[in-house]
């Protein structure tokens, strides 16, 4: 008798599903959102402009995807319940959770404000983690779910200048490994997703960063060139690339997966 799975390949495998995406409005998260709603899912969106969130959500609505964004600053526990509470109104419970909610800071350690160190460890790992736990409840009571959290490459290898930044990536992917094994029994997979160079605005802001440039000795076009170069394929990788992989991830096609942390560079990560 064969009992291998039956693997799903259509283009609406996420139908049914709901999926809640962080910083959902641009760059990554935005491309996430959309491959997700492409692909069937409901789709909730949030950060922290209203403006960009509105745009995002009319790009969606326009591609037939059943949406809803709202501003929401995930350091902020109340707004994150305040969140969850009205995307459960609205289309249920979230069973696909985007941790993509993230800001980067160019700063020597040496230097490094406490303020702005506290900034991106709230952002980036405290919030991610007030996320998860406020949804993977729900997640466990229906024996089925999903979190993806993006992390970066800079959460394998450290970054020069970017101590705050690489802390909190290293420290989404011990996040990640962690809550796999709580949930592992429960129908649940925890991964994330180390992107290198991605083509999105805020890749773009640290390049063309005043301090980045000072402290590389480059101009912005000289900055960008060697951000390619620091590629073996020679190119910043796309957003939709990493939108892709995020929905396989989210897919039945990916139920043995868990616990892990995939790189989408370019080859960046072997050099």
């Amino acid at each position: 008798m064969d009992i291998s799975p039956t693997i799903n390949q259509t283009t609406h495998d996420l139908s049914g599903k709901i999926a809640m995406v962080t910083g959902g409005s641009k760059g990554i998260g935005k491309a996430i959102a959309l491959e997700l709603g492409r692909r069937g899912a409901k789709v909730a969106i949030c950060g922290r402009s209203e403006e960009s969130l509105q745009s995002t959500e009319s790009e969606l609505r326009n591609a037939g995807a059943d949406c809803l964004a709202s501003v929401c600053d995930i350091r902020d526990e109340k707004a994150i319940k305040k969140l969850i509470a009205q995307v459960h109104s609205e289309f249920g419970a979230v069973n696909i959770l985007v941790n993509n909610a993230g800001v980067y800071r160019t700063e020597p350690l040496e230097s490094h404000s406490t303020e702005g160190w506290q900034d991106v460890l709230q952002t980036n790992l405290t919030g991610t983690m007030l996320v998860c736990r406020a949804i993977v409840g729900g997640m466990i009571g229906a024996g089925w779910g999903r979190v993806i959290n993006i992390s970066s490459i800079s959460g394998r290898v450290g970054e020069i200048w970017g101590s705050a930044y690489s802390a909190s990536k290293f420290g989404m992917i011990g996040l990640t490994q962690s809550l796999a094994l709580e949930v592992a029994k429960n129908g649940i997979t925890v991964n994330a997703v180390c992107p290198g160079w991605v083509a999105t605005e805020m890749a773009s802001e640290q390049l063309q960063n005043p301090e980045w440039c000072n402290l590389t000795g480059t101009t912005p076009e000289e900055a960008a060139a060697n951000a390619c170069f620091a590629v073996p394929q020679n190119r910043l990788i796309e957003p939709e690339e990493v939108a892709a992989l995020v929905a396989f991830l989210a897919s039945d096609n990916a139920r043995g997966i868990t616990g892990q942390s995939i790189n989408i560079c370019g080859g960046m990560s072997l050099q």
